[in-house]
Protein backbone atom coordinates (compact mmCIF):
# COMPACT_ATOMS: atom_id res chain seq x y z
CA UNK A 1 0.00 0.00 0.00
CA UNK A 2 1.42 3.36 -1.05
CA UNK A 3 1.23 6.03 1.59
CA UNK A 4 0.15 9.52 0.63
CA UNK A 5 3.29 11.61 0.25
CA UNK A 6 2.29 14.83 -1.47
CA UNK A 7 4.89 16.75 -3.37
CA UNK A 8 5.18 19.70 -1.03
CA UNK A 9 8.29 21.35 -2.42
CA UNK A 10 10.52 21.61 -5.43
CA UNK A 11 13.36 20.12 -3.38
CA UNK A 12 11.38 16.96 -2.65
CA UNK A 13 10.50 16.67 -6.32
CA UNK A 14 14.17 16.77 -7.23
CA UNK A 15 14.94 14.11 -4.59
CA UNK A 16 12.24 11.89 -6.07
CA UNK A 17 13.74 12.31 -9.54
CA UNK A 18 17.06 10.90 -8.34
CA UNK A 19 15.51 7.56 -7.32
CA UNK A 20 13.71 7.01 -10.62
CA UNK A 21 14.90 4.37 -13.12
CA UNK A 22 17.48 5.61 -15.63
CA UNK A 23 15.09 5.53 -18.63
CA UNK A 24 12.61 7.72 -16.74
CA UNK A 25 15.35 10.21 -15.87
CA UNK A 26 16.36 10.29 -19.55
CA UNK A 27 12.77 11.03 -20.55
CA UNK A 28 12.45 13.79 -17.93
CA UNK A 29 15.72 15.39 -19.01
CA UNK A 30 14.64 15.26 -22.64
CA UNK A 31 11.47 17.17 -21.75
CA UNK A 32 13.60 20.03 -20.51
CA UNK A 33 15.57 20.15 -23.75
CA UNK A 34 12.54 19.51 -26.00
CA UNK A 35 10.96 22.65 -24.65
CA UNK A 36 14.08 24.76 -24.88
CA UNK A 37 14.09 24.09 -28.63
CA UNK A 38 10.33 24.35 -29.03
CA UNK A 39 10.00 27.66 -27.17
CA UNK A 40 12.89 29.16 -29.05
CA UNK A 41 10.67 29.15 -32.14
CA UNK A 42 6.93 28.51 -31.75
CA UNK A 43 5.88 31.41 -29.46
CA UNK A 44 7.56 33.81 -31.88
CA UNK A 45 5.99 32.43 -35.05
CA UNK A 46 3.11 34.90 -34.75
CA UNK A 47 5.57 37.79 -34.50
CA UNK A 48 7.58 36.53 -37.47
CA UNK A 49 4.54 35.94 -39.67
CA UNK A 50 2.77 39.20 -38.86
CA UNK A 51 5.74 41.57 -38.79
CA UNK A 52 8.34 39.96 -41.07
CA UNK A 53 6.07 38.24 -43.59
CA UNK A 54 3.07 40.61 -43.32
CA UNK A 55 0.43 37.86 -43.02
CA UNK A 56 -3.15 38.69 -41.97
CA UNK A 57 -4.50 37.57 -38.59
CA UNK A 58 -6.61 34.80 -40.15
CA UNK A 59 -3.50 33.44 -41.92
CA UNK A 60 -1.49 33.53 -38.70
CA UNK A 61 -4.33 31.76 -36.89
CA UNK A 62 -4.52 29.13 -39.64
CA UNK A 63 -0.77 28.41 -39.55
CA UNK A 64 -0.74 28.15 -35.76
CA UNK A 65 -3.85 25.99 -35.82
CA UNK A 66 -2.34 23.70 -38.45
CA UNK A 67 0.78 23.35 -36.33
CA UNK A 68 -1.29 22.16 -33.39
CA UNK A 69 -3.59 20.05 -35.57
CA UNK A 70 -0.71 18.25 -37.29
CA UNK A 71 0.76 17.61 -33.86
CA UNK A 72 -2.17 16.82 -31.57
CA UNK A 73 -4.38 15.86 -34.53
CA UNK A 74 -2.01 13.04 -35.51
CA UNK A 75 -1.15 11.90 -32.00
CA UNK A 76 -3.54 8.96 -32.35
CA UNK A 77 -1.59 7.69 -35.34
CA UNK A 78 1.76 8.29 -33.65
CA UNK A 79 0.64 6.67 -30.40
CA UNK A 80 -0.76 3.66 -32.27
CA UNK A 81 2.53 3.22 -34.12
CA UNK A 82 4.38 3.36 -30.79
CA UNK A 83 2.13 0.64 -29.38
CA UNK A 84 2.73 -1.48 -32.47
CA UNK A 85 6.43 -0.90 -33.22
CA UNK A 86 7.88 0.40 -29.94
CA UNK A 87 8.94 3.72 -28.47
CA UNK A 88 12.53 4.02 -29.68
CA UNK A 89 12.02 4.07 -33.49
CA UNK A 90 9.14 6.53 -33.23
CA UNK A 91 11.13 8.89 -30.99
CA UNK A 92 14.13 8.88 -33.34
CA UNK A 93 12.03 9.44 -36.45
CA UNK A 94 10.05 12.22 -34.80
CA UNK A 95 13.11 14.13 -33.67
CA UNK A 96 14.66 13.88 -37.14
CA UNK A 97 11.50 15.33 -38.71
CA UNK A 98 11.48 18.20 -36.21
CA UNK A 99 15.03 19.15 -37.21
CA UNK A 100 13.91 19.36 -40.84
CA UNK A 101 10.77 21.29 -39.90
CA UNK A 102 12.66 23.97 -38.00
CA UNK A 103 15.05 24.44 -40.92
CA UNK A 104 12.09 24.86 -43.30
CA UNK A 105 10.49 27.45 -40.98
CA UNK A 106 13.76 29.34 -40.86
CA UNK A 107 14.08 29.75 -44.62
CA UNK A 108 10.37 29.96 -45.59
CA UNK A 109 9.36 33.37 -46.96
CA UNK A 110 5.78 32.58 -48.03
CA UNK A 111 2.49 31.51 -46.46
CA UNK A 112 2.79 28.12 -48.19
CA UNK A 113 6.33 27.60 -46.92
CA UNK A 114 5.27 28.33 -43.35
CA UNK A 115 2.50 25.76 -43.66
CA UNK A 116 4.98 23.08 -44.81
CA UNK A 117 7.29 23.93 -41.91
CA UNK A 118 4.63 23.81 -39.20
CA UNK A 119 3.20 20.58 -40.59
CA UNK A 120 6.64 18.93 -40.33
CA UNK A 121 7.16 20.29 -36.81
CA UNK A 122 3.72 19.08 -35.76
CA UNK A 123 4.08 15.63 -37.36
CA UNK A 124 7.40 15.20 -35.59
CA UNK A 125 5.82 15.72 -32.19
CA UNK A 126 2.92 13.44 -33.16
CA UNK A 127 5.45 10.64 -33.54
CA UNK A 128 7.69 11.08 -30.51
CA UNK A 129 5.42 12.72 -27.89
CA UNK A 130 2.75 10.00 -27.46
CA UNK A 131 5.49 7.35 -27.44
CA UNK A 132 7.20 9.15 -24.56
CA UNK A 133 3.89 9.75 -22.74
CA UNK A 134 2.95 6.06 -23.00
CA UNK A 135 6.32 4.94 -21.67
CA UNK A 136 6.10 7.41 -18.80
CA UNK A 137 2.58 6.27 -17.87
CA UNK A 138 3.64 2.61 -17.93
CA UNK A 139 6.66 3.37 -15.75
CA UNK A 140 4.42 5.39 -13.43
CA UNK A 141 2.05 2.46 -12.94
CA UNK A 142 4.91 0.21 -11.84
CA UNK A 143 6.48 2.87 -9.62
CA UNK A 144 3.12 3.37 -7.92
CA UNK A 145 2.70 -0.35 -7.34
CA UNK A 146 6.25 -0.50 -5.93
CA UNK A 147 5.44 2.30 -3.46
CA UNK A 148 7.96 4.77 -4.89
CA UNK A 149 5.54 7.56 -5.79
CA UNK A 150 2.09 8.13 -7.21
CA UNK A 151 1.73 8.24 -10.95
CA UNK A 152 0.19 11.70 -10.66
CA UNK A 153 3.42 12.76 -8.95
CA UNK A 154 5.45 11.44 -11.87
CA UNK A 155 3.19 13.37 -14.24
CA UNK A 156 3.77 16.45 -12.09
CA UNK A 157 7.54 15.96 -12.37
CA UNK A 158 7.08 15.68 -16.12
CA UNK A 159 5.21 18.99 -16.20
CA UNK A 160 7.89 20.67 -14.10
CA UNK A 161 10.68 19.41 -16.35
CA UNK A 162 8.81 20.59 -19.42
CA UNK A 163 8.37 24.03 -17.91
CA UNK A 164 11.99 24.21 -16.85
CA UNK A 165 12.79 24.12 -20.56
CA UNK A 166 10.33 26.91 -21.18
CA UNK A 167 12.19 29.16 -18.75
CA UNK A 168 15.24 29.05 -20.98
CA UNK A 169 13.50 28.81 -24.38
CA UNK A 170 11.35 31.96 -24.32
CA UNK A 171 14.10 33.99 -22.66
CA UNK A 172 16.53 32.98 -25.40
CA UNK A 173 13.85 33.60 -28.01
CA UNK A 174 13.24 37.09 -26.64
CA UNK A 175 16.94 37.84 -26.84
CA UNK A 176 17.11 36.40 -30.36
CA UNK A 177 14.30 38.69 -31.55
CA UNK A 178 17.08 41.11 -32.46
CA UNK A 179 18.57 38.63 -34.97
CA UNK A 180 16.92 37.22 -38.11
CA UNK A 181 14.35 34.51 -37.38
CA UNK A 182 16.34 32.04 -39.50
CA UNK A 183 19.11 31.93 -36.91
CA UNK A 184 16.66 31.16 -34.12
CA UNK A 185 15.23 28.29 -36.16
CA UNK A 186 18.71 26.95 -36.94
CA UNK A 187 19.65 27.06 -33.25
CA UNK A 188 16.58 24.96 -32.41
CA UNK A 189 17.43 22.49 -35.20
CA UNK A 190 20.97 22.06 -33.83
CA UNK A 191 19.60 21.39 -30.33
CA UNK A 192 17.24 18.70 -31.61
CA UNK A 193 20.08 17.12 -33.55
CA UNK A 194 21.91 16.70 -30.26
CA UNK A 195 18.78 15.17 -28.72
CA UNK A 196 18.56 12.65 -31.56
CA UNK A 197 22.11 11.52 -30.82
CA UNK A 198 21.36 11.20 -27.08
CA UNK A 199 18.26 9.06 -27.66
CA UNK A 200 20.04 6.92 -30.25
CA UNK A 201 22.75 6.12 -27.70
CA UNK A 202 20.87 5.86 -24.39
CA UNK A 203 17.19 5.05 -24.99
CA UNK A 204 16.65 1.32 -24.31
CA UNK A 205 15.23 -0.70 -27.18
CA UNK A 206 12.66 -2.33 -24.87
CA UNK A 207 11.45 0.88 -23.22
CA UNK A 208 7.87 0.31 -24.46
CA UNK A 209 7.54 -3.00 -22.58
CA UNK A 210 9.82 -2.65 -19.56
CA UNK A 211 7.06 -1.63 -17.15
CA UNK A 212 3.88 -2.91 -18.75
CA UNK A 213 1.30 -4.38 -16.33
CA UNK A 214 1.84 -8.09 -15.74
CA UNK A 215 -1.58 -8.98 -17.17
CA UNK A 216 -1.19 -6.95 -20.36
CA UNK A 217 -1.41 -8.82 -23.62
CA UNK A 218 0.58 -7.92 -26.75
CA UNK A 219 -0.85 -5.05 -28.73
CA UNK A 220 -1.08 -7.04 -31.96
CA UNK A 221 -1.91 -5.31 -35.24
CA UNK A 222 -2.69 -1.65 -35.72
CA UNK A 223 -6.31 -2.58 -36.34
CA UNK A 224 -6.44 -4.26 -32.94
CA UNK A 225 -4.92 -1.17 -31.29
CA UNK A 226 -7.43 1.12 -33.01
CA UNK A 227 -10.40 -1.07 -32.06
CA UNK A 228 -9.49 -1.00 -28.37
CA UNK A 229 -9.60 2.79 -28.44
CA UNK A 230 -12.58 3.41 -30.71
CA UNK A 231 -14.79 0.96 -28.79
CA UNK A 232 -13.95 2.54 -25.43
CA UNK A 233 -16.94 4.88 -25.22
CA UNK A 234 -16.29 6.17 -21.70
CA UNK A 235 -12.74 7.12 -22.63
CA UNK A 236 -13.79 8.83 -25.87
CA UNK A 237 -16.35 11.07 -24.16
CA UNK A 238 -13.93 11.94 -21.38
CA UNK A 239 -11.15 12.72 -23.87
CA UNK A 240 -13.40 14.86 -26.07
CA UNK A 241 -14.53 16.98 -23.11
CA UNK A 242 -10.96 17.36 -21.82
CA UNK A 243 -9.86 18.43 -25.30
CA UNK A 244 -11.53 21.79 -24.69
CA UNK A 245 -8.79 22.82 -22.26
CA UNK A 246 -6.11 21.97 -24.82
CA UNK A 247 -7.85 24.06 -27.46
CA UNK A 248 -8.20 26.95 -25.02
CA UNK A 249 -4.61 26.76 -23.83
CA UNK A 250 -3.20 26.81 -27.36
CA UNK A 251 -4.88 30.14 -28.06
CA UNK A 252 -2.17 31.60 -25.85
CA UNK A 253 0.16 31.57 -28.87
CA UNK A 254 -2.28 33.62 -30.94
CA UNK A 255 -4.09 35.79 -28.41
CA UNK A 256 -1.19 36.86 -26.19
CA UNK A 257 0.85 38.44 -29.04
CA UNK A 258 -2.32 40.00 -30.47
CA UNK A 259 -3.39 41.51 -27.15
CA UNK A 260 0.06 42.79 -26.29
CA UNK A 261 0.16 44.57 -29.63
CA UNK A 262 -3.40 45.91 -29.35
CA UNK A 263 -3.45 46.82 -25.65
CA UNK A 264 0.16 47.67 -24.82
CA UNK A 265 1.52 48.60 -28.23
CA UNK A 266 4.43 46.16 -28.25
CA UNK A 267 5.13 42.42 -28.15
CA UNK A 268 8.47 42.92 -26.43
CA UNK A 269 7.20 41.33 -23.18
CA UNK A 270 6.07 38.14 -24.90
CA UNK A 271 9.07 36.05 -23.88
CA UNK A 272 8.82 37.18 -20.27
CA UNK A 273 5.18 36.08 -20.11
CA UNK A 274 6.18 32.55 -21.10
CA UNK A 275 9.10 32.62 -18.69
CA UNK A 276 6.88 33.74 -15.82
CA UNK A 277 4.33 31.05 -16.62
CA UNK A 278 7.07 28.44 -16.65
CA UNK A 279 8.35 29.54 -13.24
CA UNK A 280 4.80 29.35 -11.90
CA UNK A 281 4.56 25.71 -12.99
CA UNK A 282 8.03 24.78 -11.73
CA UNK A 283 7.39 26.10 -8.23
CA UNK A 284 3.62 25.57 -8.08
CA UNK A 285 3.05 22.17 -9.67
CA UNK A 286 4.07 20.20 -6.57
CA UNK A 287 1.52 21.78 -4.19
CA UNK A 288 -1.13 21.76 -6.94
CA UNK A 289 -0.82 18.00 -7.49
CA UNK A 290 -1.06 17.56 -3.71
CA UNK A 291 -4.33 19.53 -3.83
CA UNK A 292 -5.52 17.40 -6.74
CA UNK A 293 -4.75 14.19 -4.82
CA UNK A 294 -6.80 15.45 -1.87
CA UNK A 295 -9.72 16.54 -4.02
CA UNK A 296 -9.86 13.34 -6.02
CA UNK A 297 -9.59 12.92 -9.76
CA UNK A 298 -13.12 14.00 -10.68
CA UNK A 299 -13.21 17.21 -8.61
CA UNK A 300 -9.67 18.22 -9.50
CA UNK A 301 -10.17 17.72 -13.24
CA UNK A 302 -13.43 19.65 -13.36
CA UNK A 303 -12.22 22.40 -11.03
CA UNK A 304 -9.09 22.86 -13.11
CA UNK A 305 -11.12 23.24 -16.28
CA UNK A 306 -13.42 25.74 -14.53
CA UNK A 307 -10.36 27.84 -13.59
CA UNK A 308 -9.23 27.72 -17.25
CA UNK A 309 -12.67 29.00 -18.29
CA UNK A 310 -12.62 31.79 -15.71
CA UNK A 311 -9.14 32.86 -16.80
CA UNK A 312 -10.48 34.18 -20.10
CA UNK A 313 -12.53 36.78 -18.25
CA UNK A 314 -9.44 38.31 -16.64
CA UNK A 315 -8.39 40.52 -19.58
CA UNK A 316 -11.96 41.77 -20.05
CA UNK A 317 -12.53 43.29 -16.61
CA UNK A 318 -9.54 45.70 -16.51
CA UNK A 319 -10.42 46.86 -20.03
CA UNK A 320 -13.98 47.64 -18.89
CA UNK A 321 -12.82 49.45 -15.73
CA UNK A 322 -10.00 51.41 -17.33
CA UNK A 323 -10.45 51.45 -21.11
CA UNK A 324 -7.38 52.52 -23.01
CA UNK A 325 -5.05 51.96 -20.06
CA UNK A 326 -1.97 49.97 -21.04
CA UNK A 327 -1.32 49.12 -17.37
CA UNK A 328 -4.83 47.72 -16.98
CA UNK A 329 -4.47 45.69 -20.16
CA UNK A 330 -1.11 44.32 -19.03
CA UNK A 331 -2.49 43.44 -15.57
CA UNK A 332 -5.40 41.58 -17.12
CA UNK A 333 -3.08 39.57 -19.34
CA UNK A 334 -0.87 38.65 -16.38
CA UNK A 335 -3.88 37.36 -14.42
CA UNK A 336 -5.14 35.48 -17.50
CA UNK A 337 -1.85 33.66 -18.06
CA UNK A 338 -1.50 32.83 -14.35
CA UNK A 339 -5.04 31.42 -13.99
CA UNK A 340 -4.77 29.54 -17.28
CA UNK A 341 -1.68 27.72 -16.02
CA UNK A 342 -3.04 27.15 -12.51
CA UNK A 343 -6.08 25.45 -14.02
CA UNK A 344 -3.89 23.20 -16.12
CA UNK A 345 -1.63 22.39 -13.17
CA UNK A 346 -4.65 21.24 -11.18
CA UNK A 347 -6.34 19.15 -13.85
CA UNK A 348 -3.63 17.63 -16.07
CA UNK A 349 -1.99 15.07 -13.71
CA UNK A 350 -5.31 13.49 -12.56
CA UNK A 351 -6.68 13.75 -16.11
CA UNK A 352 -3.74 11.79 -17.52
CA UNK A 353 -3.93 9.20 -14.74
CA UNK A 354 -7.64 8.78 -15.48
CA UNK A 355 -6.89 8.27 -19.18
CA UNK A 356 -4.56 5.38 -18.34
CA UNK A 357 -7.13 3.88 -15.97
CA UNK A 358 -9.92 4.16 -18.56
CA UNK A 359 -7.55 2.52 -21.07
CA UNK A 360 -7.11 -0.45 -18.77
CA UNK A 361 -3.35 0.28 -18.81
CA UNK A 362 -3.16 -1.14 -22.35
CA UNK A 363 -2.27 0.57 -25.64
CA UNK A 364 -1.44 3.74 -23.73
CA UNK A 365 0.17 5.39 -26.75
CA UNK A 366 -3.03 5.17 -28.78
CA UNK A 367 -5.20 6.35 -25.88
CA UNK A 368 -3.02 9.34 -25.03
CA UNK A 369 -2.75 9.98 -28.75
CA UNK A 370 -6.53 10.07 -29.18
CA UNK A 371 -6.80 12.56 -26.31
CA UNK A 372 -4.50 14.91 -28.17
CA UNK A 373 -6.04 14.20 -31.58
CA UNK A 374 -9.46 15.30 -30.35
CA UNK A 375 -7.87 18.34 -28.74
CA UNK A 376 -6.00 19.11 -31.96
CA UNK A 377 -9.18 19.13 -34.02
CA UNK A 378 -10.81 21.48 -31.53
CA UNK A 379 -7.71 23.67 -31.49
CA UNK A 380 -7.76 24.10 -35.26
CA UNK A 381 -11.44 25.08 -35.25
CA UNK A 382 -11.03 27.45 -32.31
CA UNK A 383 -7.88 29.07 -33.78
CA UNK A 384 -9.70 29.79 -37.03
CA UNK A 385 -12.65 31.21 -35.13
CA UNK A 386 -10.51 33.40 -32.87
CA UNK A 387 -8.49 34.71 -35.83
CA UNK A 388 -11.69 35.53 -37.69
CA UNK A 389 -13.16 37.36 -34.67
CA UNK A 390 -10.02 39.52 -34.46
CA UNK A 391 -10.39 40.39 -38.14
CA UNK A 392 -14.04 41.33 -37.60
CA UNK A 393 -13.03 43.53 -34.67
CA UNK A 394 -10.53 45.31 -36.91
CA UNK A 395 -13.25 45.79 -39.52
CA UNK A 396 -15.71 47.09 -36.92
CA UNK A 397 -18.17 44.29 -37.69
CA UNK A 398 -17.80 42.14 -34.56
CA UNK A 399 -20.32 44.02 -32.42
CA UNK A 400 -19.99 42.87 -28.82
CA UNK A 401 -18.47 39.52 -29.76
CA UNK A 402 -14.97 39.08 -28.39
CA UNK A 403 -12.77 35.97 -28.36
CA UNK A 404 -12.49 36.15 -24.56
CA UNK A 405 -16.23 35.69 -24.03
CA UNK A 406 -16.46 32.92 -26.62
CA UNK A 407 -13.62 30.89 -25.11
CA UNK A 408 -14.81 31.37 -21.52
CA UNK A 409 -18.28 30.11 -22.45
CA UNK A 410 -16.93 27.18 -24.48
CA UNK A 411 -14.63 25.88 -21.74
CA UNK A 412 -17.27 26.44 -19.06
CA UNK A 413 -19.72 24.33 -21.07
CA UNK A 414 -17.08 21.58 -21.37
CA UNK A 415 -16.45 21.70 -17.60
CA UNK A 416 -20.18 21.35 -16.95
CA UNK A 417 -20.39 18.42 -19.34
CA UNK A 418 -17.35 16.80 -17.73
CA UNK A 419 -18.89 17.04 -14.26
CA UNK A 420 -22.14 15.51 -15.47
CA UNK A 421 -20.46 12.73 -17.48
CA UNK A 422 -17.96 11.69 -14.83
CA UNK A 423 -20.80 11.55 -12.29
CA UNK A 424 -22.62 9.08 -14.53
CA UNK A 425 -19.59 6.95 -15.34
CA UNK A 426 -17.94 6.91 -11.89
CA UNK A 427 -14.35 7.95 -12.51
CA UNK A 428 -12.65 5.37 -10.32
CA UNK A 429 -9.26 5.93 -8.74
CA UNK A 430 -7.33 2.85 -7.64
CA UNK A 431 -7.24 2.72 -3.79
CA UNK A 432 -3.49 3.24 -3.33
CA UNK A 433 -3.56 5.67 -0.41
CA UNK A 434 -5.04 5.61 3.06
Amino acid sequence: MLRARPLSSLARSLRLARVLPAPVRLILLSMVLFNVGFYLVVPFLAVHMSEDLGLASWAVGLVLGLRTFSQQGLFFLGGSLADRFGVRPLVLLGIALRVVGFLVLGVAATFEGMIVGVLLVGLAAALFAPAVEAADAAYGRQLEEDGVLRRTELFALEQMCSRLGTVVGPALGAVLLVVPFVWTAVAAAVLFTGLWVAFAIWLPADVSTSYQPSDASPSGSLQHVWRTVLKNRGFLVFAALCGAQLAAYNQLYLMLPEQLERGVGSQAALGWFFTGAALLVIFGQSPMVAVANRLGHRAATVAGMAVVAASFLAPVLPALCAPGSAVAQLSGLIVWVALLHLGQMLMVPPMRDTIAILAGERNLGAHFGMLNTLGGVLTLLVALGVGRIYDLVDEGAAGLVRPWWVLAATVAAAATGLWWWTGRTSMIRRPTVN
